[in-house]
């Protein structure tokens, strides 16, 4: 980053119907088919959302989502364009907000969400360890024992989770999930084999690990699109290939620098682990935005243009 201190944009105030405001994206209603994704730089960690914002996050997430997408050719997605002057130009009354919504914005289609976090693990790690751990299983089904954490799985999993406003997504198993979605959930589980797979592939020769990932899917005039944000830091958990070794849990490319400091917060009785979070030094906030940074410029081959950016 620069010696400027960057400008960050915590939350939007659009002139369209704000439809949700989540713990990072804006969603506006463009119209009865479109809506405007705008995912901001707030950051959140252990479900609570921090005070401060992260440099540059909003546009990593997007424009990495973005990048994805262009290279899944075949699947069936809802982005229109990531383009701010683009987006404007669809979208006139936008055009005195292009500087906020450069990087950061999304034009989409409108689908029905379907209400299941479509989740693939590669690797035995975060929730799917301690469930081992606890019953030698992995989203209700039985696993090998003696498999070590960040084991690599003999093939990848699908388990999927329930969505969460607040709080945690829940781990259901895939007969949970067929119980919820119906016929389409078996569709759901072979697009997020698909698409991890590939993505995983392309990955790795980048010296990149996606351990797991989630996706989200809505319906379409009868057709199952792929939504939301797509193996960004956010949504998966990024290993740098040449120190991974199973038995530990290697450090991800994302938000890491902050979930170390709020831990050591924790552990001196400085936080209870709600909110509010405490207040989080320039140097947790710095090295966080470059880990983001780091991750885009691997996963993509290019460094983030941050040039135009809020």
């Amino acid at each position: 980053m620069s010696a400027k201190t960057p400008t960050t944009v915590v939350e939007t105030a659009l002139p369209l119907p704000l439809l949700r405001r989540g713990k990072v994206r804006d969603v506006y209603e463009v119209d009865a088919g479109t809506v405007l994704l705008v995912t901001t730089d707030r950051v959140s960690a252990f479900d609570v959302v921090m005070g401060e914002a992260v440099p540059f996050k909003g546009a990593v997430l997007t424009q990495m989502t973005a990048w994805w997408l262009k290279q899944l050719t075949g699947i069936k997605h809802h982005m229109l364009s990531a383009d701010a002057k683009e987006i404007v130009k669809r979208v006139p009354a936008l055009a005195p907000f292009e500087k906020t919504l450069a990087g950061r914005s999304m034009l989409a289609v409108k689908t029905e969400v379907y209400p299941v976090e479509c989740v693939v693990r590669g690797y035995l790690s975060g929730s799917g360890w301690k469930e081992y751990q606890a019953h030698g299983t992995l989203a209700g089904e039985p696993l090998a024992p003696g498999l070590l954490e960040s084991a690599k799985l003999p093939t990848p999993l699908f388990t999927p989770a329930t969505k969460a406003e607040s709080g945690h997504d829940e781990n259901i198993s895939r007969a949970q999930a067929a119980e919820r979605l119906g016929p389409v959930a078996a569709e759901l589980e072979r697009l997020s084999l698909e698409i991890y797979g590939r993505g995983q592939a392309l990955a790795e020769k980048r010296g990149i690990i996606i351990a797991d990932t989630k996706f989200e899917f809505g319906a379409l005039d009868g057709q199952v699109i792929l939504i939301d944000e797509v193996m960004t830091p956010d949504s998966s958990r990024f290993w740098a290939a040449d120190t991974y070794h199973p038995g530990s849990a290697p450090p991800s490319f994302d938000k890491q620098p902050l979930r170390d400091y709020l831990d050591g917060e924790r552990r001196a009785g400085n936080w209870n682990g709600e909110a509010p979070a405490p207040a989080l030094p320039d140097d947790v906030i710095a090295a966080t935005s470059a880990r983001y940074l780091d991750a885009f410029k691997r996963i993509t081959g290019s460094s983030l243009d941050t040039s135009a950016l809020a």
